[in-house]
């Protein structure tokens, strides 16, 4: 049975020291390079940019990120979640690559996420159903309503593929609806996406941090 260890009041500097320690844990783990998925969207950026101007900071060049979900634009348009990783990871030696590029998809060191108000993590939307026992690690879906703000198809690893993972951490970026969404879901309340992660990951004994 695995645990889940809710942190309130965290702020990115807070989050980008631990996120910097378990890159140095990865790193020890593996001899070779290990891998990282991460959530696009606002919140992720400042904490990035906060680990990289970290002095002393973590090792980039055995590191590998590739997005939770994308946007199915080219990765110069402004809605790319693989074009935001690449401008901010690549200079610092760290290895990108994009969902559609993927040829099988590897375990995770890490899986990071974040969650819509509506329960959401990465593009499984509850419209879209996601199953712990998904036959596929990748799918193309249409959110149903699409989001105002990023109304495209999208690309997204499955609830399988982010439960491959050693640990899991959801940033919640201070919100106190999505933090309300959350307990809801780790007492068993709801239905929604994140509840049916944190279900799986909790059978599999895969630990969960949640940064409120």
């Amino acid at each position: 049975m695995s645990t889940i260890d809710i942190i309130e009041g965290a702020d990115n500097q807070a989050i980008a020291q631990w996120l910097g320690e378990c890159m140095a844990a990865a790193e020890a783990a593996h001899e070779g390079g290990y891998f990282i998925t991460m959530p696009g969207g606002s919140t992720p950026f400042p904490i990035l940019e906060g680990l990289i101007a970290a002095d002393p900071g973590p090792s980039w060049e055995r590191a590998n990120f590739i997005p939770n979900d994308d946007r199915i634009v080219p990765e110069d348009h402004e809605a790319s979640n693989t074009g935001k990783m690449r401008a901010l990871l690549q200079p610092t030696g760290a290895g990108i690559t994009a969902l559609g590029d993927l040829e099988k998809v590897p375990e995770f060191a890490l899986t990071w996420l974040g969650m819509g108000a509506d329960g959401h993590i990465a593009s499984l939307f509850p419209n879209t159903d996601p199953q712990v026992d998904d036959a596929q690690a990748i799918r193309r879906i249409t959110p149903d309503p699409l989001p105002a703000n990023a109304p495209f198809d999208r690309i997204t690893l499955t609830l399988p593929a982010l439960l491959m993972t050693r640990q899991v951490v959801l940033t919640l970026g201070g919100s106190a609806e999505k933090a309300a969404v959350f307990q809801a879901a780790v007492a068993g309340e709801n239905d929604l996406p994140i509840a049916r992660l944190l279900g799986a990951a909790k059978t599999r004994g895969i630990p969960v941090t949640c940064f409120t």
